[in-house]
């Protein structure tokens, strides 16, 4: 993300977007938005100071109004649980892998750094850092929030009433309706659209408020969307093939690239505290990272359906092997051939139940110590 050089806040909030180069010439800004003696009406949002991009502000200049703050102590309150859970059924003797706690817990991270960190406060001046945080919140968290399988969890930890409960909110007509395939692609990507190209984003931009909301519905969306994708936890509704996990998400890239693009292409700033400039490299930045997160999200689907395989595999080895122990019996009793004599036993456990008694489980009485009163 390169934020546009060159500008300065005025009293009367115009920004001349310039870059001093040897000699003294104007060029264009970053992505061509800004061009050479071009003035362009940046404003601020209400109630908050314009922050300029810098080494400093990019580490040091964290969000701290008051909603940041209950979202980090509802955070810390969701890893407490989480924690506690596993410890519990580690009192029991039962496993929960690291792997799917370190998951977790890195998908309340993200939302944390999504809502306080630099990254929202840079969004108030700066489109990339608003598509970043927007990342953040529909394609980093929710599939590690997916991988840390927390339903299961639950299930496996919280007392019958509240199994009960949770299982009928998981079964329930209003889940299935909003889990259904078309519904999660309006909150995936019928929202981005709506929001990016309208003018919603900037009536939200000036009032916070309404922005909060928007990314909490934003960060809703990527869990429907990502939890039946990569997610552990048993789907009771709408269940997709790996195959068709797939498909779905080299479907979604494309849209969401082709929303980058028009971006790209747009001939006006998102919202009036962005440049055209600065428009543009949001722009080609989420045209880029969707590339990368369809990568990304190809991955853990990919291992689980090798897992899946071979988990599949080891069933029928198991089936047949358990098969052919049922029907060894019957063949028992084919052991004596036309001529009345005992054929060896067509196995090991055959001799060993030989020697004990005598006979095999089909009624075949054979010739062995048992039998001869040896």
């Amino acid at each position: 993300m390169a934020p546009v050089t060159g500008l300065r806040p005025s009293p009367g909030s115009w920004r001349l977007a310039s870059i001093l180069r040897t000699g003294g010439s104007l060029a264009a800004g970053v992505g061509g938005g800004v061009q050479a003696g071009r003035a362009e009406r940046v404003e601020t949002v209400p109630g908050m100071q314009r922050v300029q991009f810098s080494l400093h502000n990019a580490f040091a200049a964290w969000n701290l109004s008051a909603f940041p703050f209950v979202v980090l102590a509802v955070l810390v309150a969701i890893a407490v649980w989480y924690l506690r859970a596993d410890w519990q059924l580690a009192l029991r003797g039962r496993r929960w892998k690291p792997v799917r706690t370190a998951s977790f817990l890195g998908g309340l991270v993200a939302i944390e750094l999504a809502f306080q960190s630099p990254v929202a406060t840079l969004a108030m001046s700066y489109f990339q850092a608003h598509v970043i945080q927007h990342l953040i919140l529909m394609v980093v968290a929710p599939p590690l929030l997916a991988l840390g399988a927390p339903s299961t969890l639950l299930l496996q930890t919280a007392s019958r009433k509240t199994k009960q409960r949770w299982l009928a909110v998981l079964r329930s007509p209003a889940f299935s309706a909003i889990s259904h395939p078309v519904t999660v692609w309006f909150f995936y990507f019928g929202v981005m659209f709506v929001f990016f190209l309208t003018p919603l984003i900037n009536l939200a931009m000036h009032h916070m408020a309404l922005m909060d909301l928007l990314n909490l519905g934003f960060l809703f969306g990527g869990t429907l969307y990502w939890w039946p994708m990569v997610g552990i936890d048993p789907i009771i509704h709408w269940k997709m093939t790996y195959g068709m996990r797939l498909l779905n998400l080299l479907l979604g890239s494309a849209v969401e690239a082709f929303l980058g693009v028009a971006i790209l292409a747009a001939s006006h700033p998102e919202a009036s505290m962005y440049t055209l400039a600065s428009t543009h490299s949001g722009g080609a930045l989420l045209w880029v990272t969707t590339e990368l997160s369809t990568l990304g999200g190809f991955l853990p689907i990919y291992l689980q359906w090798s897992r899946s395989e071979q988990r599949a595999g080891l069933r029928a080895d198991t089936h047949a092997a358990q098969r052919a122990a049922q029907l060894e019996p019957v063949a028992a009793a084919s052991l004596r051939d036309t001529s009345g004599q005992h054929r060896p036993p067509a196995s090991a456990w055959e001799a060993a139940w030989l020697a004990k008694h005598g006979h095999l489980p089909g009624g075949t009485v054979a010739e062995g110590p048992a039998a001869r009163g040896g």
